[in-house]
């Protein structure tokens, strides 16, 4: 047996209780991550746009200025990277709120009482 399957079995062997609020500690600690990554990428984003006064989907459309120097280069990887950490967590950050707003319930439908 693989350390996968091992690691699967032993989580499937806790109670439901223990199960969903390893989910929901993981949830919320992951979320706070996200949120704070995501903050530094629109930060980072914003500089830019605040520094060359210019949105990166306008200056990919009017093109990189024949004078631009190293640094606007650079920028601009930089800029192309933050774009994308930002694109790739919000969809992340979507996810776990759902799950954090619904909750977890893993032994079907909750009761009313639950």
């Amino acid at each position: 047996m693989d350390v996968k399957t091992q690691v699967e079995q032993s989580f499937l062997a806790l109670s439901g209780e223990d199960r969903e609020a390893i989910i929901s500690l993981g949830t919320t600690l992951r979320l706070s991550y996200l949120r704070k990554r995501l903050f530094l990428a629109e930060s980072k984003v914003q500089h830019f746009e605040e520094q060359y006064g210019v949105t990166l989907t306008q200056l990919e459309a009017e093109g990189l200025p024949d004078n631009a120097d190293h640094r606007l280069h650079e920028d601009y990887v930089m800029w192309h990277h933050w774009v994308e950490v930002a694109d790739k967590i919000k969809p992340d950050i979507a996810s776990l709120e759902d799950i954090a707003r619904y909750g977890l319930y893993l032994g079907g439908t909750p009761d009313a009482g639950d």
